[in-house]
């Protein structure tokens, strides 16, 4: 067999020769529509890539984007590895003193920055070391000793240019987790285990991206990698849709009866508010087109999954994976052995978080050693696979989150059922233990958000003299909509353990997220502290 090297650029190259005249569109800021072709984006990326090594990057040097999901930014997915560099994709959602931290560490040469976005970035550009600041404008109007991509992409030869020969094991790109518990942690990804992970993503028992999908990503391409879709649709030729900054309901509706998208991804904050849309003026859009949406960060509610299939005729998939994953681990789909089950019942397997895709492994660890396969017995899940980090970017004190025979240990609680099936239970961090017995917040959360008046809710531990911990239930109400501590309370005694329901419920207007849309539980549970 030929030793034929798992690289970025044959992604390319099969994304021109193969489907070069599918479309990429991107919605501007200004709400008007870019359109070209991945023959273009191929064209425009080795532009880029002449551009950047006449600025002196080379070979493992990093490149960070600060990025919207946009075709200039799919553009550096490719142009930055393919040429040996490696990208790193910055979350301008961090704090000043995280955004500080993760490009010094990852040490960054130069920036490519949404103009939009550029404010996020001088803030804390006395504390980095930049080269070059290079700005994407729609106006091309660019602060003063910056560089516009534009004119910089255009004004390059790059006709004679070939990408150069790689091993696949080098670094392609570099992702920083969001910092919930320290400082955010890197991951360094090769062009191997993207690459692999591409092939896996795309498996029918997995994200089944076809070369006919339109596809949406609204998760943000500077959180792993937006999924791996924007390569997975590459490598198919399936249709991009890069929604811009553009991401309330109305804009996201739209874009998905313009464009005839059938398949979009996103976290489960982003849907809620959308399905509320799509139930209050039903036959405003034709989502006709519409099959799939792919929900992950954090567990869906019950709700989200059963009304937009019955109300709307839209599948809701669910998947899990990390940062460290690259990122997909897991997706719940049916299979045989799930087909004689109720209706209910096979909605309970698809709310899990599914079955490993092939070539991921997944095993829970208790305090007895790996528990059994009974759906009932919760450990922390421990992952392993060609597309899962072995270590971590510069960080030796983190080498307890790995087990000796290298497995990752993810810091979820799970079960996992005899088909091999996971759920996950809560966060290691984030169970509430009361009285000897876990309590899960995920369970909890999702109940409450399953009430009509409820539009999130958010649950945390707080202390309690007899019980050692008792939940406390932080909830938003739908707009228009009230509801008293007392009814919620009675709405959960038929749904959870009595003993499961919280002590105490806070109603505000809004509960905090982290940069990738989950809810922010140690922010709660400073607000809470002193409640007991």
């Amino acid at each position: 067999m030929m030793d034929f090297p798992l690289t970025l650029d044959v992604i390319l190259r099969r994304a021109v020769a193969t489907h070069g005249q599918r479309e990429v569109v991107t919605k501007r800021d200004d709400g008007t529509w870019h359109r070209y072709t991945y023959a273009d984006m191929e064209r425009r990326a080795r532009q880029l890539a002449v551009a950047l090594q006449k600025l002196g990057i080379e070979p493992g040097d990093r490149v960070a984007t600060i990025c919207w999901n946009h075709y200039a930014h799919l553009e550096a997915y490719f142009a930055i590895p393919c040429s040996g560099a490696v990208l790193h994709t910055i979350n301008p959602r961090l704090h000043e003193d995280d955004l500080v931290y993760v490009m010094n560490e990852a040490e960054d040469r130069i920036v490519i920055v949404d103009q939009t976005m550029y404010a996020v970035l001088e803030k804390v550009l006395d504390r980095v070391s930049l080269e070059h600041i290079i700005v994407f404008s729609a106006e091309g109007n660019v602060p003063e000793g910056t560089l516009d991509y534009d004119t910089l992409v255009e004004g390059t030869d790059a006709q004679d240019y070939e990408f150069p020969e790689m091993e696949e094991r080098q670094a392609a790109a570099m992702c920083y987790t969001s910092g919930t518990t320290g400082r955010p942690k890197g991951v360094l990804y090769s062009h191997r285990s993207i690459v692999l992970h591409t092939f896996g993503s795309s498996l029918s028992s997995a994200m089944s991206v076809q070369e006919s999908d339109s596809i949406l990503p609204v998760v943000p391409m500077f959180h792993v990698n937006a999924w791996g879709l924007p390569y997975t649709c590459a490598m198919l030729g399936a249709k991009l849709v890069f929604p811009g900054r553009h991401l309330d309901s109305e804009s996201l509706l739209d874009a998905f009866e313009r464009e005839k998208v059938t398949v979009s991804a996103g976290v489960p904050t982003i849907w809620i508010p959308l399905l509320d849309k799509l139930n209050e003026c039903p036959d405003q859009y034709d989502l006709s087109a519409l099959h799939t949406l792919i929900v992950g960060g954090s567990a869906a509610p019950k709700r989200l999954m059963t009304e937009l299939e019955d109300r709307h005729n839209i599948r809701l998939l669910h998947a899990w994976g990390m940062t460290e994953t690259t990122p997909l681990g897991t997706v719940a789909t049916l299979r045989p052995c799930h087909a004689k089950l109720s209706e209910d019942q096979q909605h309970a397997v698809r709310l899990r978080q599914g079955h490993a895709v092939p070539f991921v492994e997944i095993r829970a660890r208790g305090d007895e050693g790996i528990v059994p396969w009974n759906g009932k017995t919760m450990g922390e899940l421990e992952v392993r696979g060609p597309w899962i980090a072995g270590s971590y970017y510069k960080r030796p004190d983190a080498a307890e989150q790995f087990t000796d025979d290298g497995w990752f240990r993810t810091g979820d609680i799970v079960t996992i059922d005899a088909s091999g099936s996971m759920k996950i239970e809560d966060r290691s961090k984030d169970l509430i233990k009361s009285g000897g017995e876990w309590i899960s917040s995920i369970d909890l959360e999702n109940t409450l958000m399953s009430h009509p008046a409820v539009a999130e809710a958010a649950v945390i531990a707080i202390p309690h003299v007899k019980w050692t911990e008792r939940p406390l239930a932080v909830v938003v109400t739908r707009e228009g909509n009230h509801v008293s501590e007392a009814e919620l309370k009675e709405y959960l005694l038929p749904l959870v353990a009595k003993w499961w329901i919280p002590d105490a419920f806070e109603f505000v207007e809004a509960i905090p997220k982290t940069a990738t849309g989950k809810f922010k539980k140690l922010a709660l549970r400073e607000q809470f502290a002193g409640k007991s």
